[in-house]
């Protein structure tokens, strides 16, 4: 039974009621103060405790995907390791998207497990490389794809963009209407190394999240893939952390990527525990960081930005709207506001089709 399944939800859901139940039931029975009696009732409120707290972790799981199989969660967050040398791109797997057909790379294309190895930042990550059915079909054989990086939040696994949000699914139905091109997608966490490093170049040999998403990642795809290398054949797509990524490669490396897309983004990263020290005393950095900050004090790239928010249930609303009217010529933004929303894969499932019809429409094949 894995890990997000709702026959598993409801069985913890059940078994916390039935505990319960019982122990509305035994507690007149054990209302001595003899040892056993006291024992008892401390062995009954544990066992609704704990069950209770696995039904509301197994619920949230389920909404967020933040661990997608049992061995994910034995294995924790997937490690970062230094490159020592090898191929640029390592295939790991490969399996059949969830479409019909999809036995049939013609059909449905293929997803491809494989770790990236970034030369000029030194790390390599996992990540899953959706290849559309237009890659294997007969006459495309010296075609080359637009592609678009597409990012976790934070904690989250590259497997929630298979599972729970369906990225590769929503971008064949899309070519398949004639709504989006067919496009090459790169998923993947946001983070390079143990902590949450958000994109940016930690300093003192931290993780180099930015120079490997910034340069790294387009550059070893295109070594491997058929996919064009230029700014205007790359995009990036990201939400929450990931979609605070996804803006600030965008707006700071615009001679990899023509367009970025943050759905419910951040828009300056988060300093905590998770993230340790960003920064080291580096003020000029920090800055840059903050995006509202960067495009009032540094000049705009000729980019195309796509943000979203809700008007209820989303806390990027106001910093939203500052960074819309803080985009300048030569740079784009366009916006999605819902009247309802959150920070959630409800909420993003129902941005990500307008998002990658979006994004294919400012993207060029070669």
């Amino acid at each position: 039974m894995g890990l997000t399944s709702g026959t598993l939800l409801a069985g913890a859901v059940l078994c916390t009621v039935l505990a319960f139940a019982a122990t509305v039931r035994l507690w007149p029975r054990l209302a001595g103060g003899g040892r056993g009696p006291v024992l008892g009732r401390l062995g009954l409120l544990l066992l609704v405790q704990v069950l209770l707290f696995s039904s509301v972790a197994l619920a949230a799981n389920r909404s967020f995907l933040i661990y997608g199989s049992w061995q994910d969660l034995a294995a924790g967050a997937p490690r970062q390791e230094a490159v020592a040398g090898g191929a640029a791109v390592q295939v790991l797997g490969r399996q059949a998207p969830d479409v019909p057909g999809g036995g049939d790379p013609r059909s449905g294309g293929v997803i491809e497990k494989v770790t990236l190895h970034g030369q000029r930042s030194g790390v390599a990550a996992q990540a899953y490389v959706y290849l559309p059915p237009e890659y294997f079909q007969k006459g495309s054989e010296q075609r080359r794809f637009p592609a678009a990086v597409v990012l976790t939040g934070y904690p989250g696994t590259a497997e929630n963009l298979l599972k729970g949000l369906r990225y590769p699914k929503t971008a064949w139905t899309q070519a398949r209407q004639k709504k989006a091109q067919p496009m090459i997608l790169v998923m993947m966490r946001p983070v390079v190394g143990p902590t949450n490093s958000q994109c940016v170049d930690v300093p003192g040999g931290g993780p180099q999240s930015e120079t490997f998403f910034g340069t790294d990642v387009p550059r070893t795809v295109a070594s491997h893939y058929r996919v064009g290398t230029a700014a205007r054949n790359w995009a990036i797509i990201g939400d929450s952390t990931g979609g605070y990524c996804a803006l600030k490669m965008t707006l700071q490396h615009p001679e990899t990527y023509a367009a970025g897309v943050g759905l419910s983004a951040d828009y300056k990263p988060e300093v905590d525990a998770d993230s340790g020290d960003l920064f080291h005393g580096n003020k000029d950095e920090e800055k840059r960081s903050d995006l509202l900050w960067h495009l009032a004090n540094r000049p705009q790239p000729n980019a195309s930005f796509l943000v979203t928010t809700s008007l209820q249930g989303e806390s990027n609303l106001r910093p939203t709207q500052q960074f819309v009217k803080a985009v300048k010529d030569p740079a784009h933004v366009s916006s999605i506001t819902l009247d309802r929303g959150g920070h959630n894969f409800n909420t993003w499932n129902r941005e990500i089709p307008p998002a990658l019809e979006w994004t294919s429409a400012r993207l060029k094949a070669e």
